[in-house]
């Protein structure tokens, strides 16, 4: 983190910044109920499915509040952030996007840490997944502690929790009941068995339960009963329970969940209570959608990918999603990464003309912890895939082409961000727009309309600016008709404004899409007798 000053404190303590908002509700907390040791915040995976964007969001959106109350507290308070996978879990079902679902679907009910790797690297399908979420998080640096409930269980270091679970049993079941079915009411225990010969977490009711030998009898569909501890990793508490669990065991300070969990955070905590522990704070987030609208599923394997987006943008521009607006759904796929990238810039570029206040509204102090970076990126991430596209490049050394007429005095050696970017775009072009691409003939009236902007392009000298391009390009639009607005501001009969549809009418012809860049800034990268050029082909029908 940056220096901490008094200045930068006191902005803290007024920020409307979610991240400050958040930790200072945990700061209020601890001014009820003093701790000793660090405090905890806590985000949890279920290894059921690859990790995905979501799992990712929950773990930078808590860093962000944990660093926020390292600056409130002016780096006294030690803490800690756990990453709880919950592998202890039975498999209920194969998920989609796995290979060799056969072999999972034989083990269907088994604990994720004792059911077969279907990638063959790992000794279980729940340490694959576990290994592919930490090797993540890693990369993007993040400061955690990894916690995985076999182990907690099998160690031990659950097992006081566990007893005193065993004696509340009926206050439990007093908060679980009146949330479930009928039917499920009838079989319903916070106590699940690991069967001690198939291994399958079971769900089945308590028959008998013996408080000081720290045991239940139960039986399993043969009718065979069993007596099984609560302790050593024998049981495992079922979902609502269990969250109760690791924040009594664990001291648990923050957590936040997402909005379909509001029920489950409810429970758990009554629960948590019950068991004498203290609820943590924390909030709840948005889903996010794909492109349809659907909640995305890591079973379904929906939406984007961790390692989609990191192969057309930086890490960043992910954290940068993840920083906005987290209480409102948003969709996540791919046409919001150009976006994102430009945006991310852009904040970076103001960083360091702010003052604190602002700076601490600003998400890249966020992001990167009160040390944002000094980057030099003279063109958008958005203008680099417009001139790919114009291009058709195929690696980034076209780009680069037009990037040092652009911009003299640059090169991938002295701009490695602007060179990160441009392979980005190439890929993101590549693989995304080429496909969609779908260039308009002109009619007569557009026909005239590109010979007319051809001839004002020919007019200006080889290094216009592109201010002096823009401008033609208005002269252009408004002497056609079909172009005019006379309701734009500050226009007249003699000097009409120029209607967007000009602008849609040469991002159509010209690049084949629907929208595109400030055009003027689009040639003077691109270059006038290289945009003349592609008039021409637009003109004799050969550009697509």
């Amino acid at each position: 983190m940056s220096s901490v000053t008094p200045a930068l404190v006191e902005a803290a303590r007024v920020s409307t910044a979610w991240p400050f908002e958040e930790a200072r509700k945990l700061l209020a907390r601890l001014e009820k109920r003093p701790k000793t040791g660090p405090v905890v915040f806590e985000t949890g995976y279920g290894p059921s499915g690859l990790p995905h964007i979501g799992t990712f969001g929950e773990v930078a959106r808590t860093t962000m509040v944990r660093r926020a109350f390292h600056l409130l507290t002016e780096n006294r308070v030690p803490t800690t952030l756990i990453a709880f996978s919950d592998d202890l879990d039975g498999l209920r079902k194969v998920p989609d996007n796995v290979p060799n679902k056969d072999l999972l679907g034989q083990h269907l009910g088994r604990s994720l840490t004792a059911v077969p790797d279907p990638f063959g690297t790992h000794d279980s399908f729940g340490a694959h997944n576990n290994a592919r979420l930490r090797v993540f998080l890693d990369q993007f640096g993040f400061d955690y502690d990894f916690v995985s409930s076999t182990e907690r269980y099998r160690s031990g270091a659950f097992d006081e929790t566990l007893l005193i679970a065993l004696d509340r049993y009926e206050e439990i079941m007093a908060i679980m009941l009146p949330t479930l079915g009928e039917e499920r009411r009838a079989t319903y225990s916070p106590f699940m068995p690991i069967h001690p010969d198939s291994g399958v977490v079971m769900q089945v009711p308590v028959l008998e339960r013996h408080v000081a030998r720290g045991t239940f009898v139960w039986a399993d569909d043969s009718g065979k009963k069993y007596e099984t501890p609560v302790t050593g990793g024998h049981t495992k508490m079922q979902w609502k329970p269990d969250w109760a669990l690791r924040w009594t065991a664990l001291g648990v300070d923050y957590e936040m969940a997402g909005k379909d969990l509001i029920d489950s955070v409810t429970q758990s905590s009554k629960i948590c209570r019950a068991l004498g522990g203290t609820p943590p704070e924390g909030f709840n987030y948005e889903l996010f959608l794909d492109e349809r609208g659907q909640k995305i599923s890591k079973s379904k394997g929906n939406g984007l990918t961790i390692e989609e987006w990191l192969s057309y943008a930086t890490p960043e521009s992910l954290s940068l999603f993840m920083y906005q607006q987290p209480k409102s759904a948003k969709r996540l796929y791919f046409d919001v990464i150009p976006r994102n990238v430009d945006d991310y810039l852009a904040f970076l570029e103001r960083y360091p003309t702010q003052d604190e206040k602002a700076q601490l509204l600003n998400p890249v102090w966020h992001i990167h912890d009160g040390e944002p970076p000094t980057v030099d990126v003279p063109i958008s991430f958005s203008m680099l895939m417009n001139i790919a596209s114009a291009s058709n490049a195929e690696d980034k050394a076209v780009l680069w082409g037009f990037i040092r007429r652009y911009a003299p005095g640059t090169s991938a050696e002295t701009h490695p961000k602007l060179d990160q970017l441009a392979g980005y775009a190439v890929r993101y072009f590549n693989d995304f727009e080429k496909p969609k691409k779908a260039f308009k003939a002109p009619d007569e009236v557009e026909h005239a309309a590109m010979l007319s902007l051809d001839q004002a392009l020919k007019a200006l000298p080889a290094d216009a600016s592109a201010e002096d391009i823009q401008t033609a390009l208005y002269d252009v639009g408004r002497a056609i008709p079909r172009y005019q607005d006379l309701k734009a501001k500050g226009a007249t009969p003699e000097k009409p404004g120029v209607s967007s549809e000009w602008f849609a009418t040469i991002y159509r012809i010209l690049l084949g899409q629907e929208k595109g860049p400030r055009f003027g800034s689009f040639v003077a990268l691109y270059g006038i007798a290289e945009t003349r050029a592609m008039i021409a082909k637009a003109l004799a029908g050969t550009l697509a």
